[in-house]
């Protein structure tokens, strides 16, 4: 009787993203969750195979970020963050920062990972602005995308997740990760990419060699290189930053950064570009900017991160994928089957969406198809046994 009440004060109430009310689906109460599981209040356990969208990386409610949450909570809950600042914000800069790739000098907080990409956006056009160079053309990888703002959808784009709002959107413009042609020209600002796969566009997954050439040629016209890190981040992809190894000039997080628990976007950037703020302030910021309890819980899920059972754990969840893959890639019903650290992905040729999600659903498994695009991304507290339930029925639906 309570969950129906539930229900039917949501539907009076709330609006869902990303819902097709036509549908007539009812939203699924959760009352509690626990590792890798959704808790409905009749203890129905849904398997969480998407961290939650991409959020989750130690399991949920995990007790040691919940103390330290609990803990921040009575000292500091929230400070304006211009002109005063806090040991949480200030640990949790100094502890990122080696960690990012290429050589990163400053932390910008802000809220999410669509205001990361805002932030890092008006940071690279205000440096151009400061010097009085004119550079203004964003350029971005077909088939990106970067978050619901209007910066970060046009920085991906005309695309269907924007469509309602193509008028509005300033223009990019867009290329494919071997065609680079247009960075060869003079007036661009700035290129934006995730780096290796792009996931709300259809999780493609491109090579580290078309990366580096693109790398090449943004060093060689000093265009500077926005790195989208906000799904790929912390270990998404095998090595902490799926740019391991390349030297972007600004980069991205969220979703996982505090493990799941709380709100928080980061945008990096070397200080080269930091210099050119010195006598302009930067225009940009928001309310709760390096909010104390936000980056408590995003030092406790860094602990965790760091510690040799959470390397393993990722290290056994990718070894799983890659065994898969080795075994059904060729299924006459796949487009492609293919892994990047503890994603898997599996494009069908013909599927009917909803209905693959209804099945997984019925299951006990949450997945979210994109359209005809699976996949697997799963926190990475889950058990050997519990991926083999989630493959298992993976392959029912390309066997029957």
């Amino acid at each position: 009787m309570a969950t129906q009440f539930l229900i039917e004060n949501d539907q009076n109430t709330v609006w869902h993203p990303f819902t097709h009310y036509k549908k007539g689906r009812q939203p699924i109460p959760i009352a509690h969750a626990k590792g890798a599981y959704l808790y409905t209040p009749d203890r129905r356990a849904i398997l969480d195979g998407i961290s939650s969208w991409w959020v989750n990386l130690h399991g949920h409610a995990h007790p040691y970020i919940a103390q330290k949450i609990k803990e921040q909570a009575d000292i500091l809950e929230h400070v304006i963050f211009a002109d005063f600042t806090h040991l949480p914000a200030v640990e949790l800069a100094q502890r990122l920062l080696p960690f990012l790739p290429g050589k990163m000098g400053k932390i910008f907080y802000s809220d999410n990972g669509s205001t990361a990409v805002e932030t890092a956006l008006k940071i690279a056009l205000q440096y151009w602005h400061n010097q009085n160079i004119q550079r203004t053309k964003v350029v971005c990888l077909k088939d990106s995308y970067h978050g619901d703002t209007f910066g970060a959808m046009s920085a991906a784009g005309k695309n269907p997740y924007n469509r309602p709002f193509w008028s509005y959107l300033f223009d990019v413009e867009q290329i494919e990760p071997h065609c680079l042609e247009i960075l060869e020209k003079g007036d661009v600002a700035c290129f934006i990419f995730e780096p290796l796969i792009l996931g709300a566009g259809g999780m493609k997954i491109y090579s580290k060699e078309h990366l580096r050439s693109i790398f090449t040629l943004c060093k060689k016209h000093r265009i500077l290189t926005i790195a989208d890190e906000v799904m790929t981040g912390f270990g998404r992809t095998g090595p902490l930053f799926a740019c391991e190894g390349f030297s972007p000039d600004l980069i991205c997080l969220s979703k996982g950064i505090t493990g799941g628990f709380l709100p928080l976007g980061v945008t990096a950037c070397t200080e080269e570009i930091f210099s050119a703020f010195h006598q302009n302030a930067f225009l940009h910021g928001h309310s709760y900017t390096g909010n104390p309890i936000v980056c408590t819980a995003a030092l406790a899920s860094l602990d965790l991160l760091l510690q040799e059972e959470c390397t393993l754990a990722r290290q056994q969840i990718s070894d799983s994928h890659r065994t898969f893959c080795q075994k059904w890639s060729s299924h006459p019903k796949l487009k492609r089957c293919e892994s990047l650290g503890t994603i898997l992905v599996l494009e069908y040729h013909s599927v009917d969406r909803d209905q693959l999600y209804d099945f997984f659903l019925s299951k006990d498994i949450l997945l979210r198809p994109l359209g005809n695009v699976l996949y697997v991304m799963p926190p990475y507290c889950i058990k050997k046994s519990e991926l083999e339930r989630i493959y298992e029925q993976i392959v029912f639906t390309l066997e029957n």
